[in-house]
């Protein structure tokens, strides 16, 4: 594991040294030093696990078979195009969301001298991507397939993005709009697809494989990535932010999170006031209130059973699929977020 990062990062200092060497723009040293530090700064700095992901699973669909130099880099790049998307997304999120800290240090545009440039940055980040494709698969038979898999999972992830922040910050802040179903749609669309179809779905482009003909899968990543975000709601306001790298704010800023939404499905008309009356105040009393709620309804508790009914029925799903090959991609996902802490 520890050389398939190490390799990772080899290519990301490949592609970092082709885009900032981009001959499609005129670079002065001070626009290329720039661009190195954003992208230093955004890019590399998380889990990995999206674009790590891509290697894994190719490696798995090639059934043992060792891949060829070529091979690693390709999935490598692709896998980099997702942490790329994943940047994108990530710097301009935090400002909307006027967040604080991402991964343990200071959001970009609170970075001295950043500020709104930030959203530029974004934007540039966004269109590195096609430059890596083109420069790395323009002539693989499937490059189209490719680009139109970015195209639609970046359609879906931003949509996902504006049902979280018309319902999370539109008009009157109003928990009745709050269920699980708008959870689900909030979750599926701006977390799932991206973060866990996306990885699988390069994979199998890249071995021959039709992803249309794989909906199963894709239907059993998108439950995966909702259960991945559950656990992310739980860790906002349950994690250690010493290890989650942020402290939570899912309350103070509002959010749909499964916590308040379970809260409100099991909450008495009294309990469902204290709900309306503190929840998305940035006061530590009122978030105090909802947390003590949250311990009193016992959602600490709920969650664990929810954890283990998702997890069986996700393995009898995945040990339903026909192929062997594509079990054992999707076991191994599952593996990696079952239970997990930060």
């Amino acid at each position: 594991m520890s050389n398939l990062r190490a390799k990772f990062m080899e290519v990301y200092s490949v592609l970092k040294s082709e885009l900032i060497n981009d001959p499609a723009f005129e670079f002065t040293d001070v626009s290329r030093q720039w661009i190195e530090r954003m992208l230093d700064y955004n890019v590399p700095g998380g889990k990995l696990n999206r674009g790590l992901s891509v290697v894994d699973s190719f490696k798995l669909l090639k059934e043992g078979r060792e891949l060829t130099d070529e091979e690693v880099f390709q999935s490598c790049a692709l896998g980099w195009c997702i942490e790329w998307l994943q940047a994108y997304f990530l710097v301009l999120d935090d400002i909307m969301d006027g967040s604080h800290t991402r991964r343990g240090q200071p959001c970009w545009f609170r970075q001295p001298k950043i500020g709104m440039i930030a959203a530029n940055d974004g934007i540039i980040l966004r269109n590195h991507i096609p430059r890596i494709l083109k420069n790395h698969f323009r002539v693989m038979p499937y490059y189209v397939d490719l680009l139109d898999l970015f195209n639609e999972v970046e359609f879906q992830t931003a949509h996902g993005q504006m049902i979280d922040l018309i319902t999370t910050h539109e008009g009157e802040k109003d928990l009745s709009k709050y269920s699980l179903e708008i959870h689900r749609r909030i979750v599926q669309y701006k977390t799932a697809y991206y973060s866990f179809y996306l990885p699988v779905a390069c994979a199998l482009v890249m071995a021959g494989k039709n992803v249309e003909s794989h909906a199963d899968v894709k239907n059993i990543l998108i439950e995966m990535g909702t259960y991945f975000q559950v656990q992310d709601d739980y860790l906002d306001c349950f994690g250690d932010p010493e290890v989650i790298g942020k402290v939570g704010t899912d309350i103070q800023d509002f959010k749909c999170s499964w916590m308040v939404v379970k809260a409100l499905e099991l909450s008495n008309e009294e309990q469902k006031k204290l709900l309306h009356e503190n929840y998305g105040k940035d006061d530590q009393e009122c978030i105090a209130k909802v947390k003590e709620l949250y311990n009193v309804l016992d959602l600490q508790g709920v969650f664990t059973e929810y954890e283990s009914s998702s997890y069986d029925k996700l393995t009898k799903s995945i040990e339903a699929h026909p192929s062997k090959a594509v079990q054992a991609v999707l076991k191994s996902f599952l593996a990696k977020i079952y239970k997990r802490q930060k």
